[in-house]
């Protein structure tokens, strides 16, 4: 590197001496701008802090506003939530327009029946949903609709049961099934939401229907009592009757023992007085016509004064009908209000608790049920049941025959076969209580016959009768006649192989026939003409328990026939033996 020299340091020196003066204006506005590019930078500097400031603000609102954005979604999916519960819930308490008017102005008729499902629906609805405003304000509406729709419906079925209080020719089954059961649901209506006016309505038809039972039942057990009068048939012993009829098998009369048979008598025919019917085809009349109105009535009455009849709608319940559910588009937590039983199926998970409860409370509801129906029976029916009660005392008091008799018991255990099919209990246990009564008359009436037999045997004569009556050939052969006749009679109206009551007064009455007949034949002192005697009373019975080919081959027969075949075979050897000759 040079060095610089004494000359050229001068130089040098006095050099910027004369530069700076020259060159002063340059650097007073180099000065000047380097000050201005400060002021600028600190211009500059000082609007980087306000804008970051302001930047710091933006930042803030755009937080503040996506907040707000978060919020305003989410009670948007709320309400998108509750959008169509609530549209349902304002769809079943929204009465429309049509609907009123329909309740207002036009009278009850067959439209009414969907009308007032539906205005029920919403009645129900509005009830169950008090706790939203529109509800309430709804309320006062909807209760004077149902006050005018159960007004209607008061004179309307009060109408309807007019026909029958006033005229007993009114045919009750065609006014039941084609026209109050069609009506049911407007009863219901009244049940679950007028109660007074349905016990008022139900009060009505008791009485009504009453009136027509009684009416009817009363002119047909007279008519009955009047042809029952024109030929009265007392029991008589086995031995002191002297009834030809009673020497012969009647199949027709014995066909009165069943329901499927001769038609019934009507009450016309009395006004023939010489018209005439046996006493068990009286009854027979008379419980069939029973059975028929009384079942009838009963499952009328079961099936429209139920009072377990429950509102036919469950959509609305699902929507927002329960109490616990909350009505506020606000809230987020709107479809968290379900129940927490569901699976994942989407069915309710029930413990068996819970079963066992519904099934006792629904089995008492049921009893509750039938009572009811069961009360409401009884006071319709009451006086058609005295009817009945006193026109078969008229029968068994005098004693009828023991074989019209037993065709009577029978009837009524086909009665009541009959009534349980109908799934009738009343008339059920109704008519097997005139049953019991039978049996004890019955009873003795068999006693009556063997003891007659006894003392027959035994050598009385009179006293015991009305009139004496010898032992002879023709008695003796007329009694075998009618104990033949008897036991068919009681075969082919017995199907059961053991039957105490039936069977036990059979044995004793065999029994003592077969002492009569011995006791008779005593009297012939030789051997072999007793024998002969024997046979032929033998056979004659025989021929009496086998001439009826088309009874039913019963066990019991064939035990009977054995017993007098043994008898005749017995009485045959002795003749045999009497007639060898001595050795």
């Amino acid at each position: 590197m040079p060095v610089p020299t004494d000359g050229q340091t001068m130089l040098n020196s006095a050099e910027p001496d004369q530069i700076y003066p020259r060159r002063a204006r340059e650097f007073i506005e180099l000065h000047e701008q380097v000050q201005t590019s400060v002021n600028l930078l600190d211009s500059l500097e000082s609007f980087l802090s306000t804008f970051q400031k302001d930047l710091s603000a933006v930042s803030g609102q755009i937080s503040e506003l996506q907040d707000r954005s978060k919020d305003i979604e989410n009670r948007l999916k709320s309400r998108r939530r509750i959008e169509k519960p609530l549209s349902n819930l304002l769809s079943d308490i929204v009465i429309p327009p049509d609907l009123a008017t329909l309740i207002l102005d036009s009278p009850v008729g067959e439209p009414w029946i969907v009308a007032i499902e539906d205005f029920e629906n919403r009645l129900v609805t509005t009830k169950a949903r008090s706790r939203v405003k529109a509800a309430r304000d709804l309320g006062e509406v909807v209760e004077g609709l149902r006050i005018v729709a159960a007004t209607k419906l008061r004179a309307f079925f009060l109408a309807l049961f007019q026909p029958i209080r006033g005229n007993v020719t009114t045919n009750m089954q065609v006014i039941q099934t084609s026209v109050l059961l069609k009506y049911n649901g407007l009863f219901a209506f009244l049940q679950r939401q007028a109660p007074n006016v349905a016990h008022e309505v139900q009060r009505s038809y008791v009485g009504a229907a009453r009136v027509y039972y009684e009416t009817g039942f009363r002119r047909y057990a007279r008519s009955l009592g009047w042809i029952k009068a024109r030929s009265v048939e007392k029991h008589e012993s086995i031995v002191a009757s002297d009834r030809e009829k009673d020497l012969h098998f009647d199949l027709e009369r014995l066909g009165h023992a069943k329901i499927d048979g001769p038609g019934v008598i009507l009450a016309y025919m009395a006004d023939d007085k010489t018209h005439k019917e046996p006493v068990e085809a009286l009854l027979r009349s008379l419980l069939l016509v029973f059975m028929d109105n009384a079942t009838a009535e009963y499952s009328f009455v079961k099936t429209f004064f139920s009072s377990t009849a429950s509102l036919p709608t469950e959509d609305s319940k699902n929507s927002l009908l329960s109490p616990t559910s909350v009505l506020s588009p606000d809230r987020a937590t709107f479809a968290d209000n379900r129940s927490v039983a569901e699976s994942d199926y989407g069915t309710p998970r029930v413990g068996s608790a819970s079963i066992m409860s519904a099934l006792a409370a629904a089995e008492t509801a049921r009893k509750e049920d039938r009572a009811t129906s069961d009360a409401i029976w009884k006071q319709i029916m009451d006086p058609v049941l005295t009817y009945c009660e006193t026109f078969v005392k008229s029968v068994l008091d005098p004693a009828p025959p023991a074989v019209p008799l037993l065709t009577m018991i029978r009837l009524t255990e086909d009665v009541v076969l009959e009534v349980q099919r109908r799934n009738c209990p009343p008339v059920e246990f109704f008519v097997f209580g005139l049953r019991l009564q039978m049996w004890p008359v019955f009873q003795k009436t068999m006693a009556e016959h063997v003891e007659s037999l006894k003392k027959l045997a035994e050598g009385a004569t009179g006293g015991y009768f009305s009139r004496a009556v010898a032992t002879t050939d023709a008695t003796v052969s007329n009694i075998c006649k009618r104990y033949t006749v008897l036991f068919n009679s009681f075969i082919h109206l017995t199907e059961q192989e053991e039957e105490t009551m039936i069977f036990s007064n059979l044995l004793r009455l065999r029994q003592e026939l077969s002492k009569l007949i011995m006791r008779h034949s005593n009297a012939i002192s030789d051997v072999v003409t007793k024998a002969t005697a024997l046979s032929a009373t033998y056979e004659s019975v025989l021929r009496g328990l086998s001439k009826e080919a088309h009874l039913p081959a019963h066990p019991k027969s064939q035990q009977e026939i054995a017993y007098w075949a043994n008898l005749q075979e017995e009485a045959r050897r002795k003749i045999s033996v009497g007639r060898r000759p001595q050795r």
